[in-house]
């Protein structure tokens, strides 16, 4: 046995349920190998990602819950469009002159923190998006989320200023839901995360104009107005959809809510970190990285809590589907 193919096959181990592993997990490593090159070693990346692809749908499968691949289409198209609506607002506001007198930039030599690089990296996915979904785009949205993660580190090696954790990790929530987008969507919806970004600049703009700031910004108005205002619009826009969706007997949108709770309730952070600080100290301070990393914690459980439940129920009352015989030439590639 070769090393490439020692690696395919601990991969299948990784990701395919026993049983569908057992009874083709040779046949998907023998497919795999077939498609690579003679001096190749390592898997490549496209391959790894599609092997586990291919095991989390065969996984979905194994407890009934075909229908959550088209609603985390839906859920990343969403999600996409909110992360680069607000990327292009948090942009404008960061090349805001006032920013300068706020952040003491101006004795650095420039007049943006670090924030602006990371917006530009999620206007960038907007753009490769409408240009050329599919794996270009999830590229795209992988690089914007390594930055969004990494300008943490980076500001305290380079001493400078970035955005608060609780709105780089709203971003981060909807970027990890973002990567499931469809690759061939029609032209209207690849398009949707530009017109949403295009939509924030004039709205970030008249707050600049009228005196707002960056520093005022991350930590003022949006903290109780825009990430909420956010969140809500998510939300009810998810709703309507599930709602238009179930009517035709349709429960994508019922997915994709699922999906979204959990960015919903992180845009939300901030306002349920202020209530907690209330609860813990008696209408002492506001939100302290204590109330917030406890906000987030409560977040992710509900949210995970509320999805395996619904996923224990579909188990138990939904009739398995049908087991399709047909095999792709690269398998894990279609549902």
């Amino acid at each position: 046995m070769s090393d490439l193919e020692r690696r395919y096959l601990r991969l299948v181990r990784i990701f395919y349920p026993a049983g569908y592993r057992d009874a083709r997990g040779t046949e998907i490593v023998d497919t795999y190998l077939a498609l690579s090159s003679p001096d190749r070693r390592w898997p490549s990346v496209a391959d790894l990602t599609d092997i586990a692809g291919g095991g989390l749908r065969q996984r979905l499968r194994a407890i009934r819950a075909t229908g959550i691949g088209n609603g985390v289409r839906l859920a990343a198209t969403l999600a996409l469009l909110t992360a680069t609506a607000l990327a292009g607002g948090w942009a404008v506001l960061e090349l805001n002159p006032w920013t300068t007198a706020w952040f003491g930039f101006a004795q650095h030599g420039t007049s943006v923190s670090l924030g602006i690089g990371v917006w530009a990296a999620w206007l960038l996915a907007a753009v490769v998006h409408a240009v050329a979904p599919g794996r270009w785009t999830r590229l795209a949205i992988g690089l914007a989320l390594v930055l969004t993660v990494a300008v943490v580190p980076l500001a305290a090696i380079v001493d400078r200023s970035r955005p608060p954790l609780f709105v780089l990790l709203a971003q981060v929530c909807l970027g990890f839901v973002a990567l499931g987008v469809p690759g061939q969507p029609p032209v209207w919806r690849r398009l949707l995360p530009v017109a949403g970004a295009a939509a924030a600049l004039p709205v970030a703009a008249t707050f600049a104009r009228n005196g707002g700031d960056v520093l005022r910004a991350y930590y003022g108005w949006p903290a109780g107005q825009v990430l909420p205002g956010a969140g809500m619009a998510l939300l009810s826009v998810t709703l309507l959809v599930a709602v238009g969706l179930a009517a035709r007997n349709d429960l994508r949108g019922a997915w994709a809510l699922l999906v979204l709770l959990c960015p919903i309730g992180m845009l939300r952070l901030h306002p349920l970190a202020e209530e907690l600080a209330v609860s813990f100290y008696g209408g002492g301070p506001g939100a302290d990285r204590a109330t917030l990393a406890t906000a987030a914690i409560i977040v992710a459980v509900a949210a995970a809590t509320v999805m395996s439940a619904v996923l224990i129920i579909q188990r138990r009352v939904v009739l398995p589907p049908t087991p399709s015989t047909r095999i792709s030439p690269r398998p894990g590639s279609t549902a």
